[in-house]
């Protein structure tokens, strides 16, 4: 490439550059009455303080300091919406959604890069011809039948720390065993596949130990992909783009890129099998892993019935396995990880629900406990609830709490410009004292055993799964062009709940997949083993997906606990 492109190039980017950090400084938005934190640079402005593993702190200082609503600073100083106010999220993820918010160009983008044509990077109509085509995969009956798949996987590891604490209790990596358990209930219940014998001498699968860095890497360069990746995903060829990333000068985009490359060599594989034992028959397939009834192949065969219209191409269909194999392995083995250091921090909690699973085993003649008495258990279920519960044309945004501008009056609804990124606070909406109370930062299963707060319920908290958020994403707020963000809901709520944890819908009938997964696995291993805290500092790094370390900064989540025989 002569000097003579290149120039061109170069002066128009630095323009365009300019123009993304003048812009807000030339023309203020109605947002600058909202008060907010000072500071920030002037490439990502608050973002590094709000998308890092030490976060915590920073979130709940601007709920203190500010309250529900406040302005922060995003990419190149604009101005962004922080809120956790439960009428702007219901705004936001329900009643608008489509019409006016959407996920941010990053949001996408990074999805794209990391996962495919699947359903993380899919909008509108075309995300809604993919739900439609996975939702039925997910029905209670299909799950009833996935339940004996979940005990014979997690007897493995139940076997696996029977012989390592066979002649006394030892230190366990929990997160390790949990992140190869998790991806082995996803193999053979999802995909017809199997990546682990788990036993103490096989060796995990390379997926397995990418999956579980790739969250803490995302959170390590979120700057590059906030600022950098919506602008080069759709430059050039795919060749290129590679030669770009090859060439990047980061460290951290190189540890993506062999991550995401694990990723997705290993869904082809998954893929073509699947499509291979499928062209050759019901006999073929029956004699694959999971006999034909795996989610993805159950979706194939959905998708060659289906109209045209409906049909996913071979691009979604593998965005589909992608997507689906890591949801299901980095948020069961994380929100697992999470209960067993809860539980190992709470005795008399992990007492109190291994009798009430032993005494749930011996009233069904000592067989691993069935679904509808499995769904039901009620402390069991408490503790899953409450651990999640501590685990993004102009418009108006109404706000349930009011703010107090700048000016000194009032705000009760806010002037939202074309293009304002809001970023939804899932810590704060999770631990709000004026909702749950002024318990609301400890980790107390009994609150669901009791009436809720009075008002939390009249919050309407637009969460699909017991008034809470899980996830982290990112939205623009845009009948063309605006975005939305979220940092952190367990769940999520509206057209974009997350489809592998609990789906749009809600039935009373029993929790949804990765629920059914964590109940069968809390079972047997909270029967068996007792769980104790080593010596060891364990802190967990506030990610897109919450993950354990020994320190803030390591890339590889690790949980080691000390696990002994229970008496």
């Amino acid at each position: 490439m002569t000097f003579s492109v290149v120039q061109p190039l170069v002066i128009l980017g630095l323009s365009w550059a300019c123009w993304r950090i003048l812009r807000p400084r030339l023309f203020p938005s109605a947002l600058r009455n909202l008060p907010g934190p000072d500071g920030g640079s002037w490439l990502s402005g608050h973002l590094n303080k709000m998308m890092n593993t030490t976060a915590w702190d920073y979130h709940l200082k601007t709920l203190r300091q500010f309250g529900a609503t406040s302005l922060v600073k995003g990419v190149f100083g604009s101005d962004d919406i922080y809120t956790f106010d439960p009428k702007a999220l219901h705004h936001i993820l329900v009643k608008d959604h489509n019409v006016i918010w959407d996920e941010t160009d990053s949001f996408v983008a990074g999805n794209k890069t990391f996962f495919g044509e699947g359903i993380f990077t899919s909008l509108g109509e075309r995300h809604r011809r993919q739900r439609k085509m996975l939702n039925p995969v997910f029905s209670i009956n299909h799950m009833r039948e996935m339940v004996l798949i979940f005990y014979e996987v997690a007897h493995k590891v139940e076997q696996a720390f029977s012989n390592k604490v066979a002649n006394g209790p030892q230190e366990i990596d929990v997160m390790d065993w949990m992140t190869r358990l998790a991806l082995e209930l996803i193999g053979q219940s999802g995909l017809g596949y199997t990546f682990d014998e788990l036993t103490e001498t096989s060796q995990p699968h390379r997926y397995a130990q990418a999956a579980k860095q790739l969250i803490p890497s995302q959170t390590e360069n979120t700057v590059v992909i906030q600022t950098i990746l919506p602008y080069i995903t759709n430059i050039g060829t795919p060749k290129f783009r590679r030669w770009i990333v090859d060439h990047f000068p980061s460290k951290g985009v190189k540890r993506m890129r062999d991550i995401v490359d694990v990723l997705h060599e290993t869904s082809v594989e998954i893929y073509e099998s699947k499509l291979t034992a499928i062209k050759k028959g019901d006999e073929a397939l029956a004699a694959q892993i999971g006999k034909g009834k795996d989610i993805i192949s159950i979706l194939l065969k959905a998708n060659m019935k289906a109209e045209d219209d409906d049909k996913l191409s071979e691009e979604e269909l593998l965005g589909q396995v992608t997507s689906l194999t890591f949801a299901a392995t980095d948020t069961t083995s994380g929100a697992l990880t999470r209960t067993f250091h809860l539980l190992a921090q709470h005795k008399d909690a992990q007492a109190k629900v291994r009798e009430e699973i032993r005494n749930a085993r011996k009233a069904n003649g000592g067989q691993d406990i069935d679904y509808d008495t499995l769904v039901a258990l009620p402390y069991l279920d408490a503790i899953c609830r409450e651990t999640l519960r501590l685990a993004r044309q102009d418009g108006i945004l109404p706000l349930m709490t009011p703010v107090r501008g700048k000016d000194g009056k009032m705000i009760t609804e806010l002037e939202v410009p074309k293009g304002t990124i809001a970023h939804i606070s899932i810590l704060n909406a999770n631990t709000n004292p004026d909702l749950w109370g002024p318990d609301a930062g400890e980790w107390k299963p009994e609150r669901w055993l009791n009436p809720l707060p009075q008002a939390l319920i009249d919050a309407r908290i637009p969460g699909v799964y017991s008034h809470l958020y899980l996830l982290s994403t990112s939205f623009t707020y845009s009948p063309t062009d605006h975005a939305f963000s979220f940092i952190r809901m367990t769940f999520l709520g509206g057209g974009r709940s997350c489809i592998y944890n609990v789906l749009i819908h809600y039935t009373s009938s029993g929790f949804k997949f990765s629920q059914l997964e964590m109940k069968v696995v809390l079972v047997l291993m909270l029967e068996k083993f007792e769980f104790s805290l080593s010596d060891k500092n364990i802190y967990w790094q506030m990610t897109g997906i919450t993950t354990p370390n020994l320190d803030a900064t390591s890339t590889l989540p690790t949980l080691p606990l000390i696990v002994g025989k229970a008496k």
